[in-house]
């Protein structure tokens, strides 16, 4: 068991809802702002990111801070308007940053206990993040066809879920791969 901020990878994925006064960092996501030294903290301002919907800031950490060699973070919006669709666009975002880097395998971390929105499962969203991913995965594939892509390939993803969110997740990420244009 290793912390989500010490995992190696290329490319770490964040999420982060809408800026608020009463929304503090919780969780990973403290652990990744000490690590960072309060960065995201200092980000996270009304007139930087304040985590609207598709919003995203892609950040290179120091060597050593985090496992990762880049930190991506996506916005997603009001917590009191989210649905699980609005992850859909998150799994695209997250595969078109993924291949720009040139990161082949990049993390998603869901964290989703503390997005504090209890209506949806884990699945929920994992199905809409893995459907936004083979969306874009499938459009790359023709792009790369016809030798127009400009990215690298994306050729794996990790979903970390948290231990007792593993079943759920896991039906998710199922429900999405069935569900794709084959």
């Amino acid at each position: 068991m290793q912390s989500p901020a010490e995992t190696a990878t290329g490319l770490r994925v964040i999420c982060l809802f809408r800026l608020s006064p009463v929304k503090t960092l919780q969780g990973s996501r403290t652990e990744m702002n000490e690590k960072l030294k309060g960065l995201l903290d200092l980000v996270r301002k009304p007139d930087l990111f304040r985590g609207e919907l598709g919003e995203t800031l892609l950040l290179a950490p120091a060597t050593g801070s985090l496992g990762a060699k880049k930190l991506l973070i996506i916005g997603l919006g009001d917590s009191q308007s989210f649905t699980p669709p609005l992850m859909q666009p998150t799994g695209e975002i997250l595969y078109g940053e993924a291949s720009r880097s040139g990161v082949a395998q990049p993390i998603f971390h869901s964290d989703r206990p503390r997005w504090r929105v209890s209506r949806f499962t884990t699945g929920d969203n994992a199905d809409q993040v893995i459907a936004g991913f083979l969306k874009a995965a499938a459009t790359d594939k023709v792009l790369g066809d016809a030798h127009a892509a400009t990215g690298g390939p994306v050729t794996a993803l990790t979903y970390l879920a948290g231990a007792k969110n593993v079943g759920n997740t896991s039906d998710g990420i199922e429900k999405a791969i069935a569900a794709a244009p084959k």
